[in-house]
């Protein structure tokens, strides 16, 4: 007979799926469903997921997994820019999935997650087409941050975030352009991990801003993003040597978020010096603007084939921004590629003599839905435009705030095979259990 399902407030992480599955794959699909039920109003269902797979199909995942005793044995979701048999791709929007068939094979992120034995259970919303970096979306519903409903998640992989920060999957799959992993995992908490561009696992994602669009994941614990980057990146063992990195406090951060970043960095090394500071801060200041430019320039070029035909079914906000890539002059375009190549040369000047370079994540704690519509969209870049301009892998880790809320800090690195990667999050680890 089997055991009882889990206490469906138990967190539980990608070890124990897989000792359920492994058990019994019947309580597996049973214990999905009734988190599914008891961690997620239904009124935030439709604003969190945007599709569910067949039962057949995941017992049939489920049983081959099982089969094949695989390392990764645990249920996770998949952001909806990505494609999934049998499934409609809308990628947060009202039309997308009308200009396109259903896609008949899965995304190549979807294949690599499946050898490993992780099983997709579902697709998650997302802001329209990824291009914001709140929870909210006019045509699905806005996303609410599970501990705290007045508050939004972060997006554009608000889904992501939300089913896992419920604790309804030990991990999601998201996407990352401008920040839209690191933004909701230092929203809600969670650890998360954006890759590279250029990626086969974001190469048939439906794109945003192509050379800065990674494909990434979000966890609930450090424990399951070491087994996620074991699993996927194969991270090379900590070396014997000392890793050499520096915190660099930069944006314009609430006091709180600041004070709490600056204490979190003193764990993993020490702040940069004042020359290290200087160069890195000149190279950084246009981050921004640089990335404004050249990403909607992008994703106009993306775009062009709807905009006109659809220009009423998309948010304002979107149509604004793809409206405006349409509309830099030459010179601009110029000089902000120039601005991008004088970064990308700084930072890769920076890691020929260090590891790592820490810098905050969000300049606050979640935003309440009542801000949504006017926070400063460049604060964030101020922090998330140097990673995604470079083409860096970064890892992100929540740093805890009062009541609750949370902060992040990125952990760039210049190489998804890192061994920064482990050293870090064993670091937490072991800080936790003692």
């Amino acid at each position: 007979m089997s055991s009882p399902l889990p206490d469906p407030l138990q967190v539980l992480s990608i070890a124990d799926w897989r000792e359920i599955a492994l058990d019994d794959p019947e309580r597996f699909l049973s214990t999905l469903r009734l988190r599914l039920k008891e961690r997620m109003e239904p009124k935030q269902s439709r604003a969190v997921i945007a599709a569910l797979a067949d039962d057949d199909k995941l017992m049939a995942e489920i049983a081959a997994a099982t089969s094949k005793g695989s390392p990764l044995i645990a249920p996770y979701f998949l952001k909806d820019r990505f494609n999934l048999a049998g499934l409609p791709t809308r990628a947060g929007s009202s039309f997308l999935a009308e200009t396109r068939p259903v896609p008949a094979c899965d995304s190549a992120i979807v294949e690599s997650f499946r050898a490993a034995g992780a099983i997709c259970v579902g697709k998650t919303q997302l802001y329209e087409f990824a291009y914001g970096l709140t929870g909210q979306n006019p045509h699905y519903g806005d996303c609410s941050h599970p501990h705290f409903p007045d508050r939004t998640t972060g997006g554009s992989s608000s889904g992501s975030a939300a089913v896992v920060a419920a604790g309804i999957v030990p991990f999601a799959v998201g996407t990352d352009t401008g920040g839209s992993i690191r933004l909701p995992a230092s929203f809600c908490g969670l650890f998360g991990y954006r890759h590279m561009p250029g990626d086969a696992w974001i190469h048939d994602a439906f794109p945003l801003a192509p050379s800065c669009d990674t494909a990434g994941w979000l966890t609930g614990s450090a424990a399951d993003m070491q087994t996620l980057l074991g699993c996927l990146c194969g991270n090379r063992r900590t070396e014997d040597r000392k890793l050499n990195g520096c915190y660099l406090e930069c944006g314009d951060l609430d006091e709180e978020v600041c004070l709490a970043c600056r204490k979190r960095a003193e764990f993993f090394c020490q702040a940069a010096d004042e020359h290290t500071r200087d160069q890195l801060l000149h190279a950084f200041r246009p981050g921004a603007s640089c990335y404004t430019i050249l990403t909607s320039a992008e994703a106009a070029q993306v775009h062009a084939p709807f905009l006109e035909r659809f220009r009423e079914r998309y948010s304002a906000p979107v149509w604004q921004r793809l409206d405006r890539g349409r509309h830099w002059s030459a010179d601009q375009l110029c000089e902000a590629e120039i601005q991008r190549r004088f970064l990308r040369d700084t930072l890769l000047s920076y890691f020929l003599t260090y590891d790592f370079l820490l810098l905050p994540a969000a300049p606050c704690a979640a935003l309440r839905h009542s801000e949504c519509d006017t926070y400063d969209r460049n604060r964030i870049l101020q922090l998330s435009a140097p990673a995604s301009l470079a083409g860096l892998p970064v890892l992100t880790i929540p740093v805890p705030l009062a009541d609750g809320l949370s902060a992040g800090l990125q952990v760039l690195v210049p190489s998804p095979r890192s061994p920064v990667l482990p050293w870090a999050l064993k670091r937490i680890q072991s800080e936790y259990r003692s």
